[in-house]
């Protein structure tokens, strides 16, 4: 990665981990598929609708080094490892991708895109930029999945302008922000006229599901 004050450790032995869990993707492109999740600790973007707010500190973290990080993915018999958090990029990733993939891991990445991509990419990126701190240009070219959250009516606007930047022809979804039960509906109704998104649902809350 190129040298940048977004990074938090230039080349980590270790992560802060909030938590690790087994479960299936909830929403998105890999809804319903079983993974294991690494949330890293660490954001600034500051979404008010955020559902995990508890892992925004910087520090405070228990710390894993990659060596654990592989042992503990490794205990379940799925291939799939979603990088997520936080604001996953606040981390020098590019060894933890690189370790995850040579172990034959199937790497994704959840991010707001706030930070510069890492050197080694991951084998699936979930951008989901945010209004409250503009994505770096980099990631509207290499997007695998662009996933908008809608909190309010005036978000499609956004939503559309997102898209057109995106150069990548990434599979597109809105998300309802699961705090705007009107949210749902708005989605629906715009889905009929705006066919190139596709609706995400974050459907472990609805299993009540980590």
């Amino acid at each position: 990665m190129s040298s940048s004050s977004s990074a938090i450790s230039s080349k980590p032995k270790s992560y802060p981990l909030v938590e690790h869990f087994y479960s299936l993707q909830g929403e998105g492109y890999w809804s319903g598929k079983p993974a294991y999740f690494l949330r890293l600790g660490g954001c600034d973007v500051g979404c008010s609708w955020c559902d995990t707010k508890y892992s925004w500190a910087m520090h405070g973290w228990q710390d894993y080094p990659i060596e654990e990080i592989l042992s503990q993915v490794g205990s379940v018999p799925a291939r799939h490892v979603v990088l997520t958090g936080g604001e996953p990029t606040l981390h020098s990733l590019s060894p933890l991708i690189e370790t995850l993939q040579q172990a034959g891991y199937f790497v994704q990445i959840e991010t707001s895109g706030a930070y510069p991509p890492p050197e080694r990419l991951p084998d699936w990126i979930t951008f989901s930029p945010k209004r409250f701190k503009p994505p770096h240009p980099a990631w509207y070219a290499i997007a695998h999945e662009l996933k908008v959250v809608i909190h309010a009516r005036s978000d499609f606007r956004w939503a559309e302008k997102q898209y057109a930047l995106c150069t990548g022809a990434p599979v597109a979804f809105l998300q309802p922000d699961s705090y705007r039960p009107e949210a749902p509906q708005w989605i629906i109704e715009y889905l009929r006229t705006h066919p190139h998104w596709r609706m995400s649902l974050q459907i472990h809350k609805y299993l009540s599901i980590p």
